[in-house]
């Protein structure tokens, strides 16, 4: 018997420093981890100790003879990987890193934001003594896109936050939820009160098409539709036109897989989750019956990856729909694949798209269907969405090698009253730090942050997580980030570049509760997750989250009368 890694693998590899036998992969050191959408296990290798599976934070790991029906391709998705990267001998599994004294005092470390990237920063920081750490966040709630943008029906990837509450819960830690960088504390403020300062903001907007009618009404950013159906205050009182029986989403990334599957998967269904109930009650209603993914390039460069597009075959009531004559790959991705040459990944995501091709889609069932080779043009309408103009593309080698689509001047009208482009995150600017417009990212050097894309370093100012590379990888991706981001910090401490006086942990918590009497703390949080958890309780969900802010801030207040959690 082997172990399998499954779906909801979070790439953050925990499970490979467990593993005594090196069969793990592609790990932290090798070159494909920055690029793997998950990590395999290698079954010829493994010794079926079960190591890996208490190390795994998400629970994706089982062994292949309990796989469920669904899974149990994972058990060749984990092979495959090693026909085109085989073992190699010699490398040695990861070790926990032992607490190191700085011997340079205490060192104070200030974190903006709250989600993965900020947490796994944190835990890195607190592996080493005589650290403080102090996060800000501006929503009243932690976890960042783990509440905000993992989809409700995928509750296995929210767990990964009960790992950061270990980290939240130490004396050293303390959050300041509900305080804004750059409205209630400013980065000076920040810097007077810390030696260093990590920004681990994400990659909170969203990239235009810049097509003629894309802010007509009925057409918006996923990004708005994923906060608004995770309960998000900002986008708790968007309106969305679910009135029509198609919707048209622009991408065909991982973000647009779970919008497609929350706007056709059974209401029931969603009802046992935490999305929120403004979006249930408005999902209730929704006459949508078909969603049109459009990717302007072919099945083997599509952004989604393997295992979420391999999981739409298994929505019950839902037929995911490709049209063989849009399957046709260029000629050196053809012959790669015809040589074994192509990324497992690559080579299975063409795989899946022929095998849905040829199903017979069910005309009672609602429909999930991928244009390939497909871009808009305009989003066509007098006062409101009424349909975009779609254009048949090409793949052409640019200079580089990169195939990119060309379109070819085939177009048609596809009517719909709902548009969602998702093409894509993008940073957005914190008052006083450097700012790259282009790749719309804090501009950094393995974490460090620059004055400029080609300037110096900005001593005691660091990035992590989105803002720093992009909007790339998955949660546990952040992890492998966030540890180099804190090794450069941690060697400009040693160096003496950061030794300075500061203001005190009392210092700073005086001047936050002057600028933001609402500030949240752990206790705080605890309180509203309680709140929610009893809710959910009383309907039989995981929790019922709550989206306006006041009722938040009302719910903190209970904090008097729960106990703190130590642990």
């Amino acid at each position: 018997m082997a172990y399998v890694i499954t779906q909801a693998c979070c790439n953050d590899a925990s499970c490979v420093a467990t593993c005594p036998v090196n069969c793990i992969h592609p790990t932290p050191e090798e070159a494909q981890f920055a690029t793997t959408e998950m990590l395999y296990i290698e079954p010829d290798t493994c010794i079926d100790c079960g190591a890996c599976v208490d190390a795994c934070p998400v629970a994706a790991i089982f062994p292949d003879d309990q796989l469920s029906e669904s899974d149990a391709r994972y058990a060749d998705i984990n092979a495959g990987y090693y026909d085109k990267y085989p073992l190699q001998e010699g490398w040695k599994p990861l070790k926990p890193t032992e607490a190191k004294r700085t011997d340079l005092g205490t060192l104070r470390v200030a974190i903006v934001g709250a989600g993965p990237a900020a947490c796994y920063a944190a835990e890195e920081l607190l592996i080493h003594s005589d650290v403080e750490v102090e996060m800000f966040e501006k929503l009243p709630t932690p976890w960042g896109l783990i509440r905000a943008g993992v989809a409700p029906d995928h509750p296995g990837t929210k767990v990964i936050a009960e790992a950061f509450d270990w980290t939240a819960a130490k004396d050293v830690f303390q959050f300041h939820l509900g305080v804004e960088i750059g409205e209630h504390l400013s980065h000076e403020d920040l810097m007077a009160n810390h030696h260093a300062v990590i920004y681990a903001v994400g990659a909170s907007s969203d990239r235009r098409l810049g097509i003629p009618g894309e802010d007509l009404p009925g057409s918006h950013a996923a990004t708005e539709f994923v906060a608004w159906y995770n309960g998000h205050p900002d986008h708790a009182h968007t309106q969305f036109d679910l009135s029509g029986e198609r919707a048209v989403i622009v991408g065909n990334g991982n973000v647009a897989l779970d919008v497609a599957r929350v706007l056709t998967m059974d209401v029931d269904e969603l009802a046992k989750t935490d999305i929120a109930d403004h979006a249930l009650e408005a999902l209730r209603h929704s006459n949508i019956r078909e969603v049109v993914l459009l990717g302007r390039r072919g099945p083997a460069q599509a952004a989604y990856s393997t295992p979420e597009f391999l999981a739409l075959g298994d929505l019950a009531g839902v037929d995911v729909v490709v049209d063989p004559a849009e399957l046709a790959l260029d000629e050196a991705t053809d012959s790669q694949l015809a040589r074994g040459e192509l990324e497992p990944s690559t080579a299975f995501k063409v795989q899946l798209a022929r095998e849905f091709s040829e199903r017979t889609a069910d005309p009672t069932h609602k429909r999930i269907v991928f244009r390939y080779l497909a871009s808009p043009t305009a989003v066509l309408g007098t006062d409101h969405v009424e349909a975009v103009t779609v254009v048949r593309n090409d793949l052409v080698a640019g200079e580089n090698g990169v195939l990119g689509a060309r379109p070819t001047g085939d177009t048609e009208n596809v009517p719909t009253s709902l548009v969602l482009r998702s093409i894509g995150y993008r940073g957005v600017p914190v008052p006083g730090v450097p700012f790259d417009e282009r790749r719309g990212t804090i501009p950094n050097d393995h974490g460090r942050v620059l004055a400029h894309p080609d300037g110096a370093v900005v001593d005691g100012v660091y990035a992590t997580g989105w803002i720093k590379r992009g909007p790339s990888g998955v949660i546990g991706t952040n992890k492998s980030c966030a540890k180099d981001t804190v090794a450069r910090l941690f060697e400009d401490f040693q160096a003496g570049r950061l030794v300075r006086p500061v203001g005190s942990r009392k210092e700073l918590t005086k001047l936050v509760g002057q600028r933001q009497p609402g500030r949240i703390d752990y206790r705080g949080w605890q309180a509203i997750d309680a709140v929610e958890r009893a809710r959910g309780a009383a309907t039989g969900r995981p929790r019922v989250k709550i989206t306006d802010v006041a009722e938040m801030l009302a719910a903190a207040k209970t904090r008097r009368r729960l106990p703190l959690v130590s642990r």
